[in-house]
């Protein structure tokens, strides 16, 4: 029994490496991709590997970022607890664990889905694992801005597993996710900006204080609305995606002026997260709206 219960701590301790609930709102996204690039289903094969294989891409960059990350981790409270800094799991395995499922991830996509996918995936575990978290997040206040385009990327990367082409229309979801990560995480950094200064990281509000960051996030959140408009104007979303924006953008908005005119503890928060009820609100509109359009 005891042997047992290690062992599923172990997995545990695992599982905590590749931030579940990050990697979560990434397969989702990419599997709206692969829905949105096909008038009916995706191909069984692309829907199956395409996820597995992305799954275990995004994990092997999450784990990456804990290992590197682990100093940064440790002087946080939203972090402390992470296998990596508590001593539950060593350098040597986490390493090992990140680059086993990282190869897996991309052996899966270029045998059993296509080569495009691979490398486009491999591509966004570079800019996140490596360029974001090494260089980007400890070099400029700018870094969730830039390092955000490898967030942004798995609707287009489940678009071309499930097409083996970049359509423009999947470069409107990537955009919609580049202009939401800013306000989506400097809602954070604000709520957690003494932790962040303690850690030495240059975020937004620890470089230009507070209120310059909620300006940031307000006009974040008003450009993010217009470009939540781009899939109706462009004819690929209808009247459904539409009043599900509008109600999304709404709430989003309310937040963004809440926090700059009307400020109270906790706020930034709930901002934090509403932003990702709002993105996966966003994404499942345009789901639904894809479908619903084709049998109305």
């Amino acid at each position: 029994m005891k042997t047992l219960a290690a062992e599923s701590s172990l997995l545990n301790e695992y599982y905590e490496l590749c931030k579940p609930r990050v990697v979560m709102l990434i397969v989702f996204t990419a599997i709206i991709g692969m829905f949105l690039a096909v008038p009916l289903l995706p191909p069984l094969a692309a829907l199956v590997w395409g996820t597995l294989g992305i799954t275990l891409q995004a994990a092997s960059a999450a784990a990456i970022n804990q290992i590197i990350d682990r100093g940064i981790d440790a002087n946080m409270a939203r972090t402390c607890g992470r296998p990596l800094v508590t001593g539950r799991l060593g350098m040597t395995e986490s390493i090992a664990f990140a680059t086993v499922i990282g190869l897996a991830g991309f052996v899966v996509l270029w045998f059993l889905v296509n080569p495009l996918t691979a490398l486009l995936t491999q591509f966004a575990l570079v800019g996140y694992a490596g360029i974001y978290t090494l260089f980007l997040k400890r070099a400029t206040p700018q870094n969730i801005v830039i390092g955000g385009a490898a967030g942004a990327a798995p609707p287009v990367l489940g678009w071309v597993a499930a097409t083996g082409e970049v359509h423009p229309h999947s470069l409107i979801l990537f955009l919609i996710i580049f202009i939401w990560t800013p306000p989506h995480f400097w809602a954070l950094a604000i709520e957690r900006r003494d932790e962040y200064a303690k850690a030495g990281v240059p975020m937004l509000p620890v470089t230009h204080g507070i209120e310059y960051t909620k300006t940031q996030v307000l006009l974040y959140t008003i450009l993010l609305v217009l470009v939540t408009t781009l899939p109706v104007l462009i004819g690929m979303s209808g009247l459904i995606y539409l009043i599900g924006s509008v109600a999304l953008n709404f709430v989003f908005m309310r937040y963004a002026l809440l926090m700059k005119f009307a400020p109270r503890p906790g706020l930034p928060m709930k901002t934090f997260g509403y932003s990702i009820v709002y993105l996966m609100g966003i994404f499942t509109a345009l789901l639904a709206d894809h479908y619903l359009r084709a049998f109305i």
